[in-house]
C-alpha cells in the first residue's frame, strides 16, 4: 500500500475510534445516571448491578453509534487535512476523487464488518444477559405484554404464561387446546414449567380439564410432559428488542410467527435492517467526502462537526421513522430498511458531483 493510503487510512480510523469512544463515554454516563436512580429502591439492586448492566449494554451502543461515529470521525479527519492543505497537495499530486473515495470506502468496509460482527455475535447475548441481570437484581420477572401475561399461539393451542423468569422458567401456565373445528377440547393449568431439550417442557402442579360435548372431566397430575414449539429462544425476545436480536433468532421467531399465521412485519423489517445497517458506514464516508474539499480555519472545522452531529441525528431518526411507517402501512420490509441509507447515498452522490463541477 502506498504511503499516502496508509496515512489517510490511519488518520481517518483514528478519528473514528476517538469519536466512538467519546460517544460511548457520553451514552454510558447517561445510562449510568438512569440506572443509579434505581439503586436502593429495591434492596437487592445494588450499585454493582447498575455498573454491570451499563457495561453489558455497551456492545449494543457500539452497534447503534458506529455509522454516526464513522460520519463525524471522517468529517473531522478530512476537515483537519483540508485545513492543513494536505488534501490540496494530494489532489495536486494526481489523486482523483475516485481514489480518495476508494480509500475511505476501504476504511469504512472494515468498520462495517466490525459492526456486523458486533450486531450478530456480541450485542445480542450481552443485551439478553444485561436484562436478565437487571431482573434478577430487582427480584422481578420478565415484563408482561398484557395484564394477564404473555399470550402465544402454537398451531391449535393458545398458551397463556403469567410470568417468565429470567432463567426462562414459566410460572402460571395455561394451555387452551382447540380441535380442528375451533371447539375447546381442554384447558391445562400448571404452577410451573421447566424446558427439557430438545422440544418439550416439564409441567408441575398440573390440573387439566377435558371438555367433551356433554361433560367436563377434571384430572390432577403432579407433573406432565408438554411438547410445544415454544422454547427459550422464542421467550428471549421478551427481553431483547427486535433491533438488538441476531439474524438467527429473528429468523427463528419470524418462522414461528408465520407458521402460526401471525404478523411478522416488524421482525421482517428488523431482519433487513440487520443486513443493511452495517453498510451505512459506507454511505457515511461518501457523505463526508465533499467536506474534505473545503478550506476552513478552526471555526470551520467546528461547524462541520456540528453539521455531522445533526446529520447523524437525522439518520438515526429516519431509521426509526421508516421502520415504524413500514410496520404501520405494511410497506416492503426491504424498502423500509434501506430507505434512509438510500436517501443519504443520493445526497452524497449529489454533493460529490456538485463539488466536482466547481
Amino acid at each position: 500500500m502506498k504511503i499516502y493510503r496508509r496515512y489517510l487510512a490511519r488518520e481517518v480510523s483514528g478519528a473514528i475510534l476517538l469519536v466512538l469512544v467519546a460517544f460511548l463515554a457520553l451514552f454510558g454516563f447517561f445510562d449510568m445516571i438512569n440506572e443509579v436512580k434505581n439503586v436502593g429502591s429495591i434492596a437487592s439492586y445494588q450499585l454493582h448491578h447498575a455498573v454491570a448492566f451499563v457495561a453489558l449494554r455497551l456492545p449494543g451502543r457500539v452497534y447503534e453509534l458506529m455509522p454516526v461515529a464513522v460520519l463525524i470521525g471522517t468529517l473531522y479527519a478530512l476537515s483537519t487535512l483540508a485545513r492543513h492543505s494536505e488534501i490540496t497537495v494530494l489532489r495536486a499530486s494526481g489523486m482523483s476523487t475516485k481514489k480518495l473515495l476508494s480509500i475511505l470506502l476501504a476504511v469504512a468496509a472494515v468498520f462495517a464488518l466490525v459492526t456486523f460482527v458486533i450486531g450478530e455475535v456480541v450485542a445480542p447475548p450481552a443485551e439478553r444477559f444485561a436484562q436478565q441481570l437487571k431482573l434478577q437484581g430487582k427480584g422481578k420477572a420478565v415484563a408482561r405484554e398484557l395484564r394477564s401475561g404473555l399470550w402465544v399461539r402454537d398451531e391449535r393451542s393458545f398458551i397463556n404464561v403469567h410470568t417468565v423468569l429470567p432463567d426462562t422458567r414459566l410460572k402460571g401456565v395455561r394451555i387452551y387446546d382447540f380441535d380442528q373445528n375451533a371447539r375447546l377440547r381442554s384447558v391445562t393449568e400448571a404452577e410451573e414449567g421447566v424446558y427439557v431439550p430438545p422440544a418439550s417442557w416439564r409441567l408441575s402442579g398440573v390440573v387439566r380439564t377435558n371438555i367433551s360435548e356433554d361433560r367436563a372431566e377434571l384430572v390432577r397430575m403432579p407433573d406432565m410432559e408438554w411438547r410445544s414449539a415454544l422454547n427459550p429462544d422464542i421467550l428471549s425476545v421478551l427481553m431483547v428488542s427486535p433491533e438488538r436480536m441476531s439474524l438467527l433468532h429473528l429468523s427463528a421467531y419470524t418462522r414461528h410467527l408465520s407458521e402460526n399465521k401471525q404478523k411478522t412485519q416488524r421482525y421482517d423489517i428488523a431482519m433487513w435492517k440487520k443486513v443493511v445497517y452495517p453498510l451505512a458506514t459506507l454511505v457515511m464516508v461518501a457523505l463526508a467526502l465533499p467536506f474534505g474539499y473545503t478550506h476552513n480555519r478552526v471555526s470551520g472545522v467546528s461547524l462541520k462537526i456540528f453539521a455531522g452531529v445533526m446529520i447523524g441525528v437525522l439518520f438515526h431518526m429516519l431509521n426509526g421513522l421508516f421502520s415504524n411507517l413500514g410496520a404501520i402501512n405494511s410497506w416492503s420490509p426491504f424498502i423500509s430498511a434501506i430507505a434512509p441509507s438510500a436517501i443519504f447515498m443520493l445526497a452524497a452522490v449529489g454533493l460529490i458531483g456538485w463539488f466536482e463541477r466547481r
